[in-house]
């Protein structure tokens, strides 16, 4: 419901359209699959929504997002998934000198059940400035835009570089941060620094920005000993909305593949496949029965389709460099890494896959992709799709008001087509329900890395 900006959106999608490889795999429809994928961005549009809408039940809302601050924020042309995000960012960076990081309240937000067409909640708007700075949320901006100018040609824009500075006040924000009041931040931010420079580096071949990652890096510590346990180093197993470190290290090693042992960028992301292939001495992770990846938290499947993605586009870079990674005594090629990622659990008789279990091969038959195969979720936390549409009720619903929808155990009256669900529990059992939001929510951050998976594994099959 809440308007905010998904970070991790458009920067994971990338990522994924540029993986390629080659291997043998199996029947599942992997275009039906990534077409539903994408559908499913149309079901969170936020705005004048246009004639294209596939997603008719959703209808056009927040329309005044902005005007307390004199900027229009709602969108008049966008036509696809990525120019629809790149649209906001430009939108939300039109003021020199200024970022728009948030629309709404998330505790107002939070306390009602209604249409996104309905919002009557409070939809305050959130900058960000020199007085009241975010290096985070500005470099993910940068980031994303840098990245889209890769496929759209987008113009990067100077407004974005200038909060890009070369010493970044590091903070580490709780929750709540004195510039924002959004559920933000639970690592450093100095990773969000290293990713935006390193998009605007490959969107721009500007030097400076690869000159600000290697001088920060060595600023970190004095000795490359020291470096490997510094800032790229101490998440280097997570990615995902809060940290970028894994697929930092991902991204950057591509430049640096032939000096592996002069930058600790090779060292992490050997060390991040090592935490995740099943049969490493390192392995940090774990694989339920049925053989889907764990990590501690809820929404389990952001876990295993972004750590997948990375998986695939690493394997990719070390097969161009006739490479392998070295987990102890075990040798990991780029095929066996790719296998990862398609899911084989080695270490049981149970061989099914990640994307594959995610798509219905798992112990309950179900797809946790909604409108995808015979069997899926139906009763999804999800305001949208929980409630009537304006279609069948065009009556406002208020605040409270959609509460009876939310405790009824009939099945969601609109079918958010694609969206994948937070996913089973580590035992393989899944409780179709809205309360068991865990389970049951969709988002962004969870289809993104999986539309990469998909266009990945079908342009195998093709």
């Amino acid at each position: 419901m809440q308007e905010m900006v998904s970070k991790s959106r458009i920067i994971l999608v990338l990522l994924g359209l540029a993986a390629m490889s080659v291997l043998k795999v199996a029947s599942q429809n992997y275009g039906d699959a990534l077409t539903k994928c994408i559908l499913f961005f149309e079901g969170q549009r936020s705005g004048k929504l246009p004639s294209t809408q596939r997603m008719t039940w959703r209808k056009d809302s927040a329309l005044h997002d902005g005007s307390d601050i004199g900027v229009s924020l709602y969108f008049e042309h966008a036509v696809a998934a990525i120019r629809w995000g790149t649209d906001y960012f430009l939108k939300s960076t039109s003021v020199p000198g200024t970022v728009v990081a948030q629309i709404g309240d998330p505790i107002s937000d939070h306390n009602c059940w209604e249409r996104p067409e309905d919002m009557d909640t409070l939809r305050t708007t959130y900058v960000v400035n020199q007085t009241h700075p975010g290096s985070e949320v500005s470099a993910e901006i940068a980031a994303a835009l840098a990245a889209s100018s890769l496929v759209s040609r987008l113009v990067i824009l100077n407004i974005l570089k200038s909060f890009f500075k070369e010493h970044p006040r590091i903070l580490q924000f709780k929750c709540w941060t004195r510039s924002l009041p959004i559920l933000l931040r639970f690592q450093w931010l100095r990773d969000e620094l290293f990713w935006g420079a390193a998009w605007l580096y490959k969107a721009t071949n500007d030097p400076k920005y690869w000159d600000y990652i290697l001088r920060n890096i060595s600023n970190s510590a004095s000795s490359f000993a020291k470096r490997l346990n510094s800032v790229v180093g101490n998440s280097f197993a997570e990615f995902g909305w809060d940290s970028k470190d894994a697929g930092i290290n991902v991204l950057v090693s591509k430049w640096v593949m032939n000096t592996p042992n002069e930058n600790p960028f090779i060292f992490n992301a050997d060390r991040f496949v090592c935490s995740i292939l099943p049969e490493s001495p390192t392995i940090s992770v774990t694989y339920s029965p049925g053989g889907l990846l764990f990590k501690p938290g809820g929404s389990n499947l952001q876990h295993a389709t972004s750590l997948s993605l990375l998986l695939i586009i690493y394997a990719r870079y070390l097969e161009q460099a006739h490479r392998v990674v070295s987990c102890g005594n075990v040798v990991a090629t780029p095929a066996r890494i790719i296998s990862v990622a398609k899911g084989r659990y080695a270490t049981t008789l149970n061989t099914e896959r990640i994307v594959d279990y995610i798509l219905g091969k798992n112990p309950l038959g179900m797809s946790y992709m909604v409108g995808y195969g015979n069997k899926y979720p139906q009763k999804i936390h999800h305001r949208g799709s929980t409630l009537p549409s304006i279609d069948n009720h065009p009556g406002h619903i208020g605040c409270h008001d959609g509460t009876p929808y939310f405790e009824s155990e009939d099945p969601n009256p609109n079918v958010l087509v694609g969206a994948l669900v937070g996913g089973p529990d580590n035992s393989d059992q899944y409780v179709d329900g809205r309360v068991n939001a865990s389970e049951s929510e969709p988002t962004t951050y969870m289809n993104a890395p999986f539309v990469g998976v998909l266009a990945y594994f079908k342009s195998l099959q093709s």
